[in-house]
């Protein structure tokens, strides 16, 4: 997967609290088993009105979040189901990383097996983080995981907590598969070995 080292971008604002993976992408396209594709879905009813011209309201099709990276969010996102095609579709999308007060347990640790960096912070600092936010296109934040802080365009700097074997996969680009191949060489040799002792395996 793409590595995650330091991420400058547009933050747009959603202040919802409980959003659930049904509205992130809703169960009609799930029947997908690729990772690619689904972005065109992500939000899809508060993204699109009954005729599926763009609802105008919806802060994603606002011009000046059209090309944002980072989604700052209220309490309690990613809640619901456990689909996996919840944070495809956010990649798809173009979200690198969401803020919030907290998360769903297993969206959470989704988001780090497909390259999306979730950050927990207090309510005070996603308020601080929200108003930022608001501003459009005109700010942008700095997120960067090598020293686990966000700088919002006021230069103002929040820390964040991160596992550390989350964190070396998010900044190696290591999914669990990549995990797997770093163990390569002891791999093969262990295989060698078995061949050897039990032939017959």
């Amino acid at each position: 997967m793409e590595k995650f080292e330091k991420l400058t971008a547009i933050a747009a604002p959603m202040p919802l609290i409980n959003i659930d993976t049904d509205m992130i992408i809703p169960k009609q396209f799930l029947k997908t088993i690729k990772r690619s594709g689904l972005g065109v879905s992500a939000f899809h009813e508060m993204r699109y009105n009954l005729d599926g011209s763009e609802n105008p309201d919806f802060v994603l099709n606002h011009e000046a979040y059209k090309g944002a990276n980072i989604l700052v969010a209220g309490d309690n996102f990613g809640c619901g189901s456990s689909r996996e095609h919840a944070p495809w579709a956010l990649l798809d999308f173009g979200i690198r990383c969401v803020i919030s007060t907290s998360f769903a347990d297993i969206f959470y640790n989704n988001c780090f097996k497909n390259g999306i960096l979730p950050v927990v912070v207090t309510e005070d600092e996603l308020q601080l983080l929200m108003k930022d936010a608001e501003k459009g296109s005109n700010a942008r934040m700095v997120v960067d995981l090598e020293n686990q802080q966000i700088e919002t365009s006021d230069g103002e700097v929040i820390a964040f907590d991160v596992d550390q074997h989350r964190k070396h996969c998010l900044i190696n680009g290591l999914d669990d598969i990549g995990l797997s191949l770093e163990k390569i060489a002891s791999i093969d040799a262990f295989e060698a070995q078995l061949a050897q002792r039990a032939p017959w395996v």
